[in-house]
């Protein structure tokens, strides 16, 4: 599959996953999940690392699905997406097997510490959304690729938009900031929002010390 000169996984669930997300994603979510694959795929290569990259593309490319309002459930919005893609690569036919591996690559890729610990293609959904978000520094990445990626697939107003899709997200759920990063976004956009303190919950357990 190549896209404007941009190399892709070239398989039929690639393609059809890819076509899946950008039909029910917005643009700049779209764009977002790609360049995540893009950059996940170049650390990975920068540091030696061997990956599946049908199963790193899958589970980037589907990695926030969790904000879109049709596979918004009652999880966490990373566990809503991880359903939705392993629903959408089992009526497919996919391996159990490699469905696992996607399924906990977009349930993990918020949380900190632990993808960096499991398999490259885990670890790399990370990697690759982290440094599209911000949160892990793009200079570890050769700026002549980046450059290309971002003329590929541009930013359209990602950090408002983002911002805005996690806090429409948790105006419906709030109680899944609970102890996750998207706290910082409900206290920061959404008035008078709370979330129970960790402090409290076990001050307010039901024993006696």
């Amino acid at each position: 599959m190549n896209i404007r000169d941009m190399e892709l996984p070239d398989t039929e669930v690639c393609s059809a996953s890819m076509e899946f997300a950008r039909d029910v994603s917005p643009p700049f979510l779209f764009n977002h999940v790609m360049r995540s694959f893009a950059f996940g795929r170049m650390a990975g290569q920068g540091r030696g690392l061997e990956m599946d990259e049908e199963m790193l593309f899958l589970g980037s490319v589907l990695h926030d699905l969790g904000l879109v309002k049709d596979f918004i459930k009652e999880d966490r919005f990373e566990i809503d997406g991880a359903d939705a893609a392993a629903d959408f690569l089992s009526r497919r036919g996919y391996p159990d097997r490699k469905i696992q591996v996607v399924w906990d690559a977009i349930a993990l890729h918020t949380t900190p510490g632990v993808p960096q610990r499991k398999q490259p293609e885990i670890a790399l959904v990370q990697l690759g959304a982290g440094i599209d978000v911000g949160v892990v520094p793009v200079a570890m990445l050769a700026e002549e690729p980046v450059a290309r990626v971002l003329e590929h697939y541009p930013r359209l107003g990602f950090k408002h938009a983002m911002l805005e899709a996690v806090a429409d997200m948790l105006k419906e759920k709030p109680y899944t900031a609970d102890g996750n990063f998207s706290r910082d976004i409900g206290e920061r956009l959404i008035r008078d929002f709370q979330v129970r303190n960790f402090c409290d919950a076990v001050h307010g357990a039901h024993f006696h010390d």
